[in-house]
């Protein structure tokens, strides 16, 4: 299967997700939910709401400060829009939008591993005025479940079970809920109270997902450090509350800290054993800055009895020349055991109307890479770079766009693993997704 694979992506891109479904990259990039009340554009002290509906290329002659990533975490104004289908019901204004992509990944190394998956996703949000401020209803699906519980491979990445196995150099799927939240906003004045919260959805920690940041926007491979950042994204039981205004964000958080499980076509029970701050700044259309603290009840299905304090910082950059990029550090010190920290770098760049260039350098200390307890290298951290880079060309075929490209990786890691991964492994991915 490693020969002529682009062809097989090419003539695959088009059928149902179970014809593909062996796996699933746990990501992609939908276009990011919206907030449903005005904001100030910085630049400009006019009033906006912050939702810009037109070419994903072209930037707004007034963007508005921020645009609103995953949860109720922002992004850059500049950041805009990826898409989607935008239709006026009565007073509520629904969006939809969705993909689908197939891929092929091949990773070298005895570790390595090559597999022919397709992820998915789709996401339909409503939202109105009222008389008190806005109402919005969010939702998020994928199809990922139909895949293996094993997921696709992705070196030195770990996180969650298969089998009641912890995952090693596999990345997870998603569930099939990944979203059902609503997020209620209050006008108070200058600012705007909100209250954001469901069965499913994801608590005021870290950064934008991953598979909604638009530096993300092409690359077909989840972070490494996904663990570190974002793995909240998907967490059943939040509730989260705060004050808002163009400049600024601040925010609080109960929720659930177990990770998914392996049922993933189901709803797990919400709870509230877990909590979590964040502050955002949004000084101009171009920034994000954010910090957030949070305390995680056994998140882990391998490390019970750990909890977790974790700690974020991120700046996000956009401009109106198809540039958007991210820097973000966090730290995860387990409650009992060690601290282990992460760093990430990630950018994408529309060089025009129909070419993109991506890339991404992370670093992370992790300790889960050898889950045999009677293997001496059990449960000993170590240091591992992932530098990756790539190139997508995107075809207007309306009303989709079908990006197709792909990703080299090369790793940095200490000589003490060579035994384990080889003395230089790499990797690469291709694929062509269809997005509305």
């Amino acid at each position: 299967m490693r020969r002529h694979i682009l062809p097989v992506l090419l003539g695959t891109v088009a059928l149902p997700v179970p014809a593909l479904a062996q796996d699933h990259s746990a990501h992609h990039h939908v276009s990011e939910p919206e907030p449903s009340f005005p904001v100030t554009d910085t630049s400009t002290g006019h009033d906006h709401a912050a939702m810009n509906h037109g070419d994903h290329h072209t930037a707004p002659e007034t963007p508005p400060a921020y645009t609103v990533g995953s949860g109720t975490s922002r992004l850059p104004g500049l950041d805009g829009m990826h898409g989607g289908l935008h239709v006026n019901a009565g007073e509520w204004m629904v969006m939809a939008h969705g993909y689908v992509s197939a891929q092929y990944t091949d990773h070298s190394g005895p570790r390595g591993a090559d597999k022919l998956y397709a992820p998915s996703m789709a996401m339909v949000t409503a939202d109105r005025k009222t008389a008190f401020g806005s109402l919005q209803l969010r939702s998020m699906f994928s199809l990922d479940p139909l895949m293996s519980n094993r997921g696709y491979p992705n070196l030195f990445a770990t996180g969650e079970t298969a089998g009641g196995e912890p995952l090693v150099d596999r990345q997870h799927p998603h569930d099939l809920f990944m979203e059902l939240a609503a997020r209620v906003d209050f006008d108070i004045g200058a600012a705007n109270a909100f209250i954001y919260g469901g069965p499913v959805g994801e608590p005021a920690l870290g950064p934008t997902a991953f598979m909604m940041r638009r530096s993300a926007r092409y690359n077909p491979e989840p972070p490494i450090s996904h663990h570190w950042f974002d793995s909240t994204h998907i967490t059943y039981g939040v509730v989260t509350t705060g004050v808002a205004a163009a400049e600024w964000q601040l925010e609080a958080s109960a929720f659930r800290g177990a990770e998914p499980d392996e049922q993933r076509w189901d709803i797990e029970t919400p709870r509230f054993d877990s909590w979590s701050v964040r502050a955002s700044w949004t000084p101009s259309p171009n920034w994000v800055f954010q910090t957030s603290y949070g305390h995680i009840n056994e998140p882990e299905a391998m490390h019970p009895g750990q909890d977790e304090r974790r700690f974020t910082a991120s700046a996000h950059y956009a401009n109106a020349n198809g540039i958007s990029a991210m820097a973000a550090f966090s730290s995860k010190d387990r409650e009992p055991g060690r601290t282990l920290t992460a760093w990430l770098a990630e950018a994408n760049w529309d060089v025009d109307a129909a070419n993109s260039v991506f890339m991404r350098a992370e670093s992370v200390a992790n300790d889960e890479l050898f889950p045999d307890h009677d293997d001496p290298r059990h449960d000993q951290p170590y240091r591992v770079s992932k530098i990756q880079a790539g190139y997508a060309r995107r075809l207007n075929i309306e009303p989709f766009e079908l990006a197709l490209g792909g990703s080299l990786s090369a790793y940095i890691k200490p000589a003490s693993l060579d035994q384990a991964y080889g003395e230089s492994p790499w990797g690469y991915t291709l694929f062509a997704r269809l997005s509305l």
